[in-house]
């Protein structure tokens, strides 16, 4: 998978994420993805203050990404 094409699915991935985060108030920005393995992202809005913000990260963001580009190893939030 060429590094374009990492970057697409990744864009892929948080369009499936927004409307949750969105529906709750927040949204998520791709910051950049780095050697093609590790992804940092934004939580905005309402995600920003949220007590669940990691486990949002970990388990819907990260699992997400990770289905659309196997061999992404981690997803960082950004502030």
């Amino acid at each position: 998978m060429t590094s374009e094409e990492v970057r697409l699915n990744v864009e892929k991935a948080l369009e499936e994420i927004r409307p949750f985060l969105q529906s709750d108030g927040g949204d998520i920005s791709l910051i950049s993805i780095d050697n093609d393995t590790s992804v940092k992202v934004r939580l905005e809005g309402n995600c920003i203050g949220c007590s669940v913000n990691q486990m949002t990260l970990k388990s819907g963001v990260e699992m997400t990404i990770k289905k659309y580009v196997p061999q992404i190893e981690e997803v960082v939030n950004v502030a």
